[in-house]
């Protein structure tokens, strides 16, 4: 099969097809001829050596597909053949075939395209487990989101404005800004024009938001505290903007703050699973009535990873980048 397996870490050009053996489906797991991958930023960070992949998992990048389950290993159901599923995998999704454990797919209904569906699995099973299982959030709250224009942040603002949450976005121009509130972002702060920590007062009455949701880490997360309303859930996703941050300690006391986070990638395939059942019982009614859809940038073929991850590293693009297999 084709895929994208660099030899060394680097910039993109180091993203060039290769051959690879197909993948052979173990216990529990079905084996899906990909017909879409998203492109997400653990990509890049593993592109560039700083993300290696977990224990187990192939070295080819690739965190979520979409396709048709062309076999399947043993104890997944038979029944699962020629139907087509999107996927969360730890790993090998930039190729035409991957192997994932049968409890990280979910069918792909007729509202959603393959392309559509490859750009789900990471940024929804991300979004579900920080913003709405570890910062509880819930009908009626008002949380603050960085990078409203990603793919996490797109999903995001789609989540909340489905689910009667007020959200308020991040972004570092005056078009991606228009872009979140085009996409239903209900406040969004271009942060190099103007300071979100005021922002958030002023559009809060200065009552602060219930969760902040960051991938920035470093200097943003004294800031984010000061956003945050008394009793308000602070959710750490990445740290692109450093790894250490110094807290008021006696603040987050007083104010009775929480300060959460996670990583998705290297959780176990049961969790995993039990949070793809939550998603179809709370959220794949919304996919299937087609009123829960990511927001795609731009599509690129295989061959053109290269040109793929140059544009998110360029960081002009407006919600999912996509690689397409055919």
């Amino acid at each position: 099969m084709r895929a994208i397996d660099p030899e060394a870490a680097g910039g993109p050009e180091v993203l060039v097809p290769v051959e690879r053996p197909v993948p052979q489906p173990q216990a529990g797991e079905v084996l899906i001829e990909v017909a879409a991958a998203g492109v997400n930023r653990p990509d890049v960070m593993q592109r560039k050596g700083m993300y290696p992949p977990p224990p187990g998992a192939p070295s080819i990048p690739g965190l979520e597909v979409a396709g048709t389950i062309v076999a399947t290993g043993e104890g997944a159901p038979r029944e699962m053949l020629g139907q087509k599923v999107c996927a969360l995998v730890a790993g090998g999704g930039y190729a035409e075939y991957v192997a994932a454990p049968v409890g990280q797919c979910l069918p792909v209904p007729p509202a959603l395209s393959l392309v559509e569906a490859a750009a789900m699995p990471e940024t929804l099973f991300t979004v579900w487990t920080n913003l709405f299982e570890r910062a509880y959030v819930a009908e009626g709250d008002t949380v603050l989101v960085h990078g409203g224009t990603s793919g996490i942040g797109t999903m995001a603002i789609s989540l909340c404005n489905l689910l009667g949450v007020t959200i308020i976005v991040t972004a570092g121009s005056d078009e991606k800004v228009a872009a979140a509130s085009r996409h239903g972002a209900d406040h969004a702060i271009n942060y190099k024009t103007q300071d979100f920590v005021e922002q958030v007062k002023d559009i809060t009455g200065g009552r602060g938001v219930d969760a902040v949701l960051d991938m920035v880490g470093g200097d943003y997360v004294p800031r984010n505290l000061k956003c945050l309303a008394e009793d308000g859930r602070h959710v750490s996703i990445a740290v692109q903007g450093g790894a250490q941050a110094t807290i008021p300690i006696f603040d987050v006391m007083r104010r009775r703050l929480t300060l959460t986070g996670s990583t998705l990638r290297a959780r176990d395939t049961g969790f995993k699973a039990m949070v793809a059942e939550e998603l179809i019982a709370t959220v794949w009614p919304f996919v299937a009535d087609g009123k829960l859809k990511p927001l795609i940038d731009k599509t690129f073929p295989l061959a053109d990873a290269a040109a793929a991850h140059a544009r998110m590293d360029g960081g002009d693009h407006i919600g999912k980048i996509v690689l397409t297999m055919r």
